[in-house]
């Protein structure tokens, strides 16, 4: 395995960020999206998506965080293999949690962003975890985004359900509909604008017609996993005992318990939590009130980095 490194950056100044393509240790291609300058003095944000979603879910969180007029920060949101703009691999087991870990870890390494405050949704709250025990002075703040040392089995099977699986939409329009369909109850209080938003962040248009913006051979490592009894990650979440963390639970999740929650309180006291009404797994992070404590969070990650 050799070492990753930055080789390519495309300016998308109309779309607010740029891409930066990095090479992984065995030489696919990653995709990075960058907000906001190098320059900014506050610690870099670095964003990692759910098992099957990409970097364009924290587009409001990256943007508002990038042009915060106290506190502007670069932000870094990594596509994993197989998902948005990054290289698909021939052999889906190479979508396994390990390698994604390792991807990342090489990413920070080639992009020279660490230490940073991650931002991990469901998966990425996982990846976050782990490097805090393989690259512990990569991690100086923790953002879990629905997710804990607890995966709950009904999400799981949840997500078994679909991923890869996804009937193909002639339009965002009607992709938005689907999604409706499948996860009112997770998002009671979605407008139709917003269904047809997520849609956009599911699907990506392919040779005329729309295609899901990951790597089908996901389902596979699903397929493999044990779903009914799903690893508990306790050790790894104790990792992050000497920085600060914040956790955030969408009020009608499946995937991270209340009684999970409660029982990281009891673990550690001094954890920052945001419960997010009328969503699910995992929360949108675009609401702006939730978007203004992520961001006075991630002033106090500044202030103990100083310490």
């Amino acid at each position: 395995m050799g070492e990753a490194s930055a080789f390519a950056v495309e300016s998308e100044s109309g779309r607010g960020f740029a891409s930066v393509f990095v090479t992984a240790p065995d030489g696919l291609r990653l995709h990075v999206r960058r907000y906001g300058s190098r320059a900014a003095a506050g610690l870099p944000v670095v964003c990692l998506a759910g098992f099957a979603r990409t970097a364009a879910d924290f587009h409001p969180l990256a943007s508002a965080l990038a042009h915060d007029p106290e506190a502007p920060r670069s932000v870094w949101a990594i596509d994993y293999r197989g998902h948005g703009r990054s290289a698909y691999d021939r052999d889906p087991g190479n979508y396994r949690l390990g390698i994604a870990v390792d991807d990342v870890a090489a990413a920070l390494t080639a992009l020279e962003i660490a230490p940073a405050l991650f931002v991990g949704t469901g998966r990425g709250a996982v990846v976050t975890m782990m490097l805090a025990v393989s690259r512990p002075t990569a991690v100086a703040g923790a953002i879990l985004n629905d997710s804990g040392p607890i995966v709950e089995a009904q999400g799981m099977m949840r997500l078994k359900s679909y991923v890869g699986k996804l009937p193909v939409p002639r339009s965002y329009q009607e992709g938005g509909e689907i999604l409706r369909r499948l996860f009112a109850a997770q998002f009671s209080q979605l407008s139709p604008p917003e269904w047809t938003a997520f849609a956009q962040r599911t699907w990506r248009e392919s040779d005329g017609r729309l295609v899901p913006d990951y790597d089908v051979g996901l389902a596979r490592v699903l397929a493999a996993a044990n779903l009914e009894r799903p690893p508990t990650l306790w050790a790894q979440f104790d990792a992050l005992g000497r920085v600060p963390v914040m956790v955030i639970r969408g009020a009608n999740s499946d995937m991270l318990a209340s009684t999970t929650l409660n029982a990281m309180l009891d673990r550690r006291a001094a954890i920052e939590i945001a419960v997010v009404p009328d969503q699910g797994h995992p929360p949108l992070l675009a609401e702006p009130k939730l978007i203004r404590r992520i961001a006075d969070f991630a002033a106090s990650c500044d202030a103990a980095a100083r310490r």
